[in-house]
């Protein structure tokens, strides 16, 4: 049982990354795309994506991160491709999900899953200029419109080459709204023998659990649930190890406390402060804290008290004060 941390444009950085991984239960990481159009791009842009390259492709916790690629022209995929696995990415990740208008419109993304033919050719030639040994993984929705091309799209990415198939269990039409049609990603697994990894609507346990049931996978990649609360992969394993073994439990001991959750938070901040500008830091802090006051009322309560303030030494302060984290 493996648990993906999703990419997410703008949130699932190399620190959020960090941060998410030290906290323990994440397999794999996934980056945020990076664009390809019609040329080779400059190694930085690769590093800036994927810090983690200069370390082996981990993060310091030693969480393998693939390197994902947005595009739809199958040569300079496959050579950007090809250039990114030189520099250490152990798997690389093909991007047929993105709803994002400005995406579809520029023939990216989950517009890819209208035509299962073209979907093959990019596949294809992305594997054919990898070493056999380099992981090629795609990522896609259940379709564009509707789910009626689902299987032929699975079919065409695992005939072209692909090792391994992550489906997100919504079309591009319904979004992030839920639910998540995860029986759709067992018709999917019915069709193909390479291995599926489950996306969609995981916010807690019981989601986890209503998520393998349904979509009878194993390996489920969570995006949003584990910003809102960044035990749920803890919780996640526990709660498995728990069914295995028959034993009573329901993984939910492992949530973390709202102290240890302000940890995060101040050495988050740190690490932004170190890469970005006061005014970028200051609103990635408060853009996190909007996720967890899903799942904890403190924070809710602690974005109302900094809601107002623009620079990080009050933030810095208000989070001693409260909870003694920088003391």
């Amino acid at each position: 049982m493996r648990i993906f941390l999703a990419p997410m444009d703008g949130l699932t950085d190399d620190i959020m990354r960090q941060i998410l991984t030290r906290v323990g239960g994440i397999d794999v990481c996934v980056t945020e795309f990076v664009r390809i159009t019609n040329t080779l791009l400059p190694k930085k842009v690769f590093y800036r994506a994927c810090p983690e390259l200069h370390h082996g492709g981990k993060t310091q916790s030693g969480t393998p991160v693939r390197v994902q690629l947005l595009g739809s022209d199958p040569v300079c995929l496959a050579e950007n491709a090809e250039l990114v696995s030189t520099l250490g990415a152990p798997a690389i990740d093909l991007n047929f999900g993105c709803p994002a208008k400005t995406v579809n419109r520029s023939n990216g993304g989950a517009v890819l899953l209208t035509d299962p033919e073209n979907l093959y050719k990019i596949v294809k030639t992305v594997r054919n200029g990898l070493t056999a040994t380099t992981p090629l993984s795609a990522k896609m929705r259940l379709g564009y419109e509707d789910k009626s091309l689902a299987l032929e799209c699975a079919k065409a990415i695992e005939e072209a080459g692909a090792s391994e198939l992550v489906v997100h269990a919504r079309t591009k039409v319904e979004g992030y709204r839920p639910p998540a049609y995860w029986d759709w990603i067992a018709k999917i697994k019915e069709v193909v023998q390479l291995p599926v990894v489950a996306n969609g609507e995981i916010w807690n346990t019981e989601d986890y659990l209503r998520c393998k049931e349904q979509s009878q996978c194993s390996d489920i990649m969570i995006g949003r649930g584990l910003i809102s609360n960044p035990g749920l992969a803890n919780q996640c394993k526990v709660l498995n190890e728990r069914k295995k073994k028959s034993t009573i439990g329901g993984g939910r001991d492992q949530l973390l406390s709202w102290e240890d959750v302000a940890e995060l938070l101040a050495e988050f901040l740190d690490m932004s402060l170190d890469q970005m500008d006061e005014k970028q830091s200051v609103g990635r802090v408060k853009q996190w804290l909007r996720y967890l006051s899903r799942e904890y009322a403190d924070a809710e309560e602690f974005f109302t008290l900094i809601r107002k303030d623009k620079t990080p030494q009050p933030i810095i302060d208000k989070l001693e004060q409260q909870v003694g984290v920088l003391a």
